[in-house]
């Protein structure tokens, strides 16, 4: 173990140059920008054009279930197996109590399960919200005296049909927005972690490959996001702050990792900062894999009715499912 330290402290050294990394981290601003501003932004104007017109539902579905398979790959592909490195470097798995119990598998245990609890408490305070909105006669029983009467009461049962129709809508567009919203969160908490460990960094090898790597990987992150966004039907105002948020969200943590390293000089090598990394990429992990595989797979594959009314649109749903997961995995080869 001290043997395979000192090799990595050696290779490290020889690609270390500030300057060097600092131009690059530059670059790597700019760059992350416009890309995740293109990324995010291509479904959201995608399910624009096509609104109003009879492919709506199923083309934002298309898209929410590609969404899915860029999440689902970049919980399991990207963050997961980023905090079990870090937790298991050299520098740490030599210690205790991290060489003695997988923290990286608990702490994503404990992301799902609280990304569970906030689902159910948003799913009861859901139900309530319904209930409490509800339109009732009583004991919902008519006493029938003519023919009058038995008008104004269909009247009655109808409207309360299309209320109780309509409350369906209100709480299904509420759940989407809010699983846009914890995903997005999800999201973001990842995001500034790769920007911090990025401009901590000194390491001119290891941000050179990482720039093209994640332009591409905030394309693909963004379009995931951006399938679900764009199913929530949210006002124009909150379309354009969550895109903005998560467009600036990773250089502003490249910002705050380099005046991090240049206040005080600490490196994204350091003992405390590989722990801190693996521990929040592992919760950010759970709460990804949770709202990936219930929130979105789950959701529109069993309980979407447009599933079960065209057989091809399940087939179009499942292969972009797939291609979301193949091309945010292909990218782990570089990042």
């Amino acid at each position: 173990m001290a043997a395979a330290c000192l090799i990595d402290a050696t290779r490290s050294a020889t690609c270390r140059d500030t300057q060097a990394a600092t131009h690059l981290k530059l670059i790597s601003i700019l760059i992350i920008f416009f890309t995740s501003i293109i990324g995010i932004s291509s479904p959201v104007l995608l399910a624009r054009y096509f609104h109003g017109k009879a492919l709506y539902d199923k083309a934002t579905l298309i898209i929410k279930c590609f969404a899915a398979g860029v999440i689902l790959s970049t919980s399991l592909v990207h963050v997961l197996p980023d905090a079990y490195d870090a937790l298991s470097d050299c520098q740490v798995a030599s210690k205790h109590p991290w060489k003695d119990f997988p923290f990286a598998g608990l702490v994503t245990l404990i992301g799902v399960l609280l990304a569970l609890l906030v689902d159910l408490a948003a799913s009861a305070r859901l139900e309530q919200h319904g209930q409490g909105h509800g339109h009732g006669n009583g004991n919902g029983q008519y006493t029938v005296v003519g023919i009058q009467e038995e008008m104004v009461r269909k009247k009655e049962s109808d409207k309360s049909v299309k209320v109780e129709i309509m409350g369906e809508v209100d709480l299904v567009k509420v759940k989407q927005r809010l699983v846009s919203q914890v995903l997005e969160i999800g999201i973001i908490f990842h995001s500034v972690i790769i920007g911090v460990t990025m401009g901590m960094s000194q390491n001119k090898c290891t941000i050179r490959p990482l720039v093209t790597a994640l332009a591409f990987h905030q394309i693909f992150e963004g379009m995931g996001l951006g399938g679900c966004i764009a199913q929530a039907g949210f006002s124009f105002g909150t379309v354009a702050y969550m895109c903005f948020m998560f467009a600036v969200t990773t250089p502003m943590g490249i910002v705050l990792g380099m005046i991090i390293f240049s206040m005080t000089g600490y490196d994204d090598s350091n003992p405390n900062a590989l722990i801190m990394e693996g521990l929040l990429g592992s919760l950010s992990s759970g709460v990804l894999v949770y709202m990936g595989l219930v929130d979105l797979i789950a959701a529109d594959f069993f309980h979407n009715k447009f599933m079960s009314s065209a057989s091809w649109l399940k087939k179009a749903s499942f292969i972009a499912l797939a291609l979301g997961s193949t091309s945010m995995s292909i990218l782990a080869l570089w990042a």
